[in-house]
C-alpha cells in the first residue's frame, strides 16, 4: 500500500518538473523522465525531505557556498550539456550527489569531485540508494596544484562545474577530447551566465552562454583581482 508521504512526494516531484523545470526550457524527454525515476528526496538529509522539491537550494554543510543547487538549475545543466551514452564525465563539485547521478543515467561514466570529506561520504550513500553504479565520488580540490586531479584520467568528453567561478578555467578547457563540452556557472553577482564551451578543434572552441542565474561559489577558484593600476 502506498503511504500518504509517498504520494505527497510523488505530487511535489510532478509538481517540481511541471511548474519549475519545462518552464526553464528544460525540454529534453530525457531529462524529463529522469527528474521523474531518479528520487531527488534520496539525496537530501532527513530534516529537508519535505524539501527536496522545492524551488530553492538546500544546505548541505555549514558553509553558505555548501549547497544542493535548485533543481531547476541542475536540469538545465544537464540538458545543455548534451551527454552522450559513450561519454565520459568530469563532475567538479559533487553537493548531494544529484546532479552526479543524473549524469551517470546518461554517461557511460563519471568521476565527481567534492573538497569536502563528509558531503563526499554522503554523495556516495546517495549514489547507492539511488542504485547509481557507475559513479565514482572522490575527495579532491580540483583547483589546487594546476588541475592535477582533474587531468588524472584526461581527456574527458564532458565536465560540469556544479557551481559558480570568476571566469571559465582555462586549464580545464585543455582536459576536454575533441568535441568535448564544458558547463560552469561564470560571473560576478548579482549576474552571472551559464557557459557551456566545446572543443572544437585542439586549440579551437566555441562558447555559448544561453540563460542568467546565480549560484554560490565553489571554493579555491581563482578570483581576479579588483584593483587596477
Amino acid at each position: 500500500m502506498t503511504s500518504p508521504n509517498t504520494l505527497s512526494l510523488d505530487k511535489a516531484r510532478f509538481n517540481m518538473i511541471e511548474q519549475q523545470v519545462r518552464p526553464w526550457d528544460v525540454l529534453d524527454p530525457t531529462v524529463l523522465a529522469l527528474l521523474d525515476t531518479v528520487p531527488r528526496d534520496l539525496f537530501v538529509s532527513a530534516a529537508h525531505k519535505a524539501m527536496a522539491y522545492v524551488d530553492m537550494e538546500l544546505p548541505l554543510g555549514d558553509g553558505a557556498d555548501q549547497v544542493m543547487l535548485a533543481p531547476r538549475v541542475q536540469a538545465r545543466l544537464v540538458q545543455d550539456l548534451a551527454v552522450q551514452t559513450t561519454d565520459k564525465v568530469l563532475v567538479i563539485g559533487t553537493g548531494s550527489g544529484f546532479t552526479t547521478a543524473l549524469l551517470a543515467k546518461l554517461a557511460q561514466r563519471v568521476v565527481s569531485l567534492e573538497i569536502d570529506e563528509t558531503i563526499a561520504r554522503a554523495a556516495r550513500a546517495h549514489l547507492q540508494a539511488a542504485g547509481i553504479a557507475n559513479a565514482d565520488v572522490r575527495v579532491a580540490d580540483a583547483a589546487a596544484n594546476g588541475f592535477a586531479a582533474c587531468a588524472a584520467e584526461a581527456p574527458w568528453d564532458a565536465i560540469l562545474v556544479a557551481g559558480s567561478v570568476a571566469e571559465v578555467p582555462q586549464a580545464l578547457l585543455a582536459l576536454l577530447a575533441p568535441g568535448g563540452r564544458l558547463a560552469v556557472i561564470a560571473g560576478q553577482e548579482p549576474m552571472m551566465r551559464a557557459t557551456f564551451v566545446t572543443r572544437v578543434a585542439d586549440a579551437s572552441f566555441r562558447t555559448a552562454q544561453p540563460w542568467d542565474t546565480i549560484a554560490p561559489r565553489l571554493r579555491n577558484f581563482p578570483e581576479p583581482s579588483r584593483f587596477s593600476f
